[in-house]
């Protein structure tokens, strides 16, 4: 029997966007590489556009966890990796408008990172995290 259990304690400030913690039991764990916004020919999709940059590694961690035999809504948990944080505060409704648009009102435990650079230069964005898969 797989299960998965939210953890937000209410000594916690109440989360927006993301959950505190999530217990998860039985099923298989999928680790999920570091995804930016290439494409399938290794190209960064929107370059200088965070929003579709966004989208475009949500469509990336998609593709593998569909590989896996999952879901989007199997990701427990997600580290964000950006190269402006100013520029990610600024743009937070359209950022989770697309998220609600593919995970729904499910919200791994996640955290943002601001990071100096990433592998391709031309990359705002990389995602990294795990998937509990119960099938």
């Amino acid at each position: 029997m797989s299960e998965r259990q939210i953890i937000n304690p209410s000594e916690l400030a109440k989360p927006r966007g993301f959950s505190h913690g999530i217990v998860v039991e039985g099923g298989r764990l999928l680790m999920l590489a570091g995804q930016d916004a290439s494409d399938g020919e290794g190209r960064i999709v929107a370059p200088g556009d965070l929003i579709a940059q966004y989208e475009q590694v949500i469509k990336n961690l998609k593709t593998v966890v569909e590989a896996a035999g999952g879901e989007l809504q199997d990701i427990v948990k997600l580290n964000i990796y950006v190269t402006d944080c100013a520029a990610y505060r600024a743009q937070l409704k359209p950022l989770g408008e697309i998220h609600r648009a593919y995970f729904g009102r499910r919200y791994p435990a996640m955290a943002l990172f601001e990071v100096k650079g990433l592998f391709n230069p031309a990359a705002m964005i990389e995602m990294e995290g795990v998937a509990h898969l119960t099938t």
